[in-house]
């Protein structure tokens, strides 16, 4: 692990503020370097701090357009899936995600690296906050908020780090999974088991939960109940604790609705009263090109615009039924021109919604996820009326011509679950999470509409294939005493 920088860099720092058009933004406005001592002098000055750990979630790196934060991660986990598919070469962006070998580089600024450097920059910042409330001023309530939103992230950070170096957590409880900081330190610590991670991870929410319960969140972008709730269903969920998930998905859903059909087939660009977690970005601090709306929204100037149109296959499309306002938010096969936006089967779900701004909202969390999660954890433990009728309140809110309540039971109920998750959840970053949870092989549909031999190198991989596996940059290995060659993952 990298030295622990002395002083907090302008890019760190934000403040929340009110701008004219009344939205609450996590504005930065950077000056000259601030020392820690100075910014944890108050629980203000840490909640600055902790403003600028969460705009770091969507700010470019390595000066790359293809690193953008959670959602450049997000958008590699749905590339090595099987549901979502690249129109052409382009400008080259994602492409070797697509094909599994972005990840088998330990080289500075690949994906691994970067990947690497932003989820342990984040639980560093956290160590930092957590250490710092201890002598700053203010009272213990705020300490608690500020305190309860760095463990909620630094478990958020360690669970997709989990899932992206190793397989998934049953039968692998022993495997090497990745160090555990729980303190600032500038001593590197070897990899330890997934089990002791998930341990962390557990621990981290538990706390933050309890740090966090009755307490208003001053921000969109910041962490509530709701959201440890739903960050604690996404783990129990890939741990197989049914029990566990379904409780925590229910409690994470409580306050938010479903969108209306109109709501979304408008797209995503604009937080609603389903989304349970997300990131405002104003326009001036919009990353622009190096941003998910620029590899999703064709619409606009844009790399999506370029060739690298985000599409679904035709082999999931035409298991949305006709009625499902779902349908709609991709280009009806026939009635594509071919280029831009209007490319057949290309995505309209995302998409930046003022003309001339990029400025727009980055979904983390929605209570359609908790629905899912709840849905399919009730089905495992036998309960079938009772998962039923939690698919059902969702699909009646996607379907509103010829809706059929499902009444499947058993696995035929499990596998109507699994793929409402891959119509309803598309582009959100949950196929390779998914795939590996299920111990699904890689099987991607081939022919027209679907995954095409012209750019698509891998069409079948077994799950627990190392090509899944993100390597530990070399420069971390040559840094951390603690991990040596033998440590890396395997080719």
């Amino acid at each position: 692990m990298k030295s622990i920088l002395k002083k907090i860099s302008p890019l760190a720092l934000a403040v929340l503020m009110l701008t004219s058009c009344e939205k609450e933004y996590l504005e930065t406005a950077p000056t000259a370097d601030v020392s820690i001592e100075t910014v944890f002098q108050t629980t203000e000055g840490a909640l600055v701090a902790l403003n600028g750990t969460i705009r770091s979630m969507w700010t470019s790196m390595a000066g790359s357009h293809g690193h953008f934060g959670q959602k450049s991660y997000d958008l590699t986990m749905d590339l090595m899936g099987n549901d979502m598919v690249i129109h052409t070469q382009g400008y080259s962006w994602f492409t070797t995600e697509y094909n599994l070998t972005a990840q088998a580089s330990a080289a500075n600024n690949s994906r691994s690296d970067v990947a690497w450097e932003y989820y342990y920059r984040t639980i560093n910042n956290a160590n930092r906050i957590i250490a710092g409330l201890e002598t700053a001023s203010g009272t213990e309530e705020e300490k608690e908020y500020i305190r309860g939103n760095a463990l909620a992230l630094r478990a958020y950070s360690y669970f997709y780090l989990i899932n992206l170096w190793q397989h998934t957590y049953v039968g692998n409880e022993n495997a090497p999974g990745v160090p555990i900081y729980t303190e600032p330190t500038t001593e590197g610590k070897p990899r330890a088991t997934v089990q002791e991670v998930y341990a962390q991870i557990i621990s981290d929410l538990d706390a933050a939960e309890a740090m966090l319960e009755g307490q208003d969140r001053l921000h969109t972008s910041h962490v509530n109940t709701n959201v440890v709730q739903g960050i604690r269903a996404r783990v129990a969920l890939q741990m197989e604790d049914w029990t566990t998930a379904a409780a925590k998905a229910n409690q994470a859903r409580q306050g938010f609705g479903l969108m209306s059909a109109e709501e979304f087939q408008a797209g995503f660009g604009v937080d609603t009263e389903e989304w349970i977690w997300g990131l405002e970005i104003p326009n001036d601090q919009s990353t622009i090109f190096a941003s998910f709306f620029s590899h999703f929204d064709a619409s606009r100037l844009s790399y999506a615009s370029l060739g690298l149109q985000k599409k679904i296959t035709k082999e999931l499309y035409d298991m949305i039924p006709e009625g499902d306002v779902r349908k709609t938010t991709f280009v009806t096969p026939g009635t594509g021109t071919g280029s831009g936006a209007s490319v057949d089967y290309n995505q309209k779900k995302f998409y930046l919604p003022v003309a001339g701004s990029w400025a727009a909202d980055y979904v983390l969390m929605r209570a359609a996820e908790m629905y899912l999660i709840e849905a399919e954890a009730l089905a495992r433990l036998g309960q079938n009326a009772e998962a039923q009728a939690v698919l059902n309140e969702l699909l009646e809110a996607r379907v509103v011509e010829g809706f059929e309540p499902v009444a499947a039971t058993g696995q035929e109920l499990i596998n109507e679950i699994l793929l409402q998750r891959r119509i309803e959840l598309w582009g959100e970053g949950f196929s390779l999470l998914d795939l590996k949870r299920l111990n699904q092989d890689l099987n991607r549909p081939s022919g027209a509409g679907n995954h095409d031999a012209a750019l698509a190198q891998v069409f079948q991989r077994e799950i627990d294939a190392p090509e899944f596996l993100f390597r530990i940059p070399q420069a971390e290995i040559d840094a951390n005493d603690a991990l040596t060659v033998a440590d890396q993952n395997p080719e």
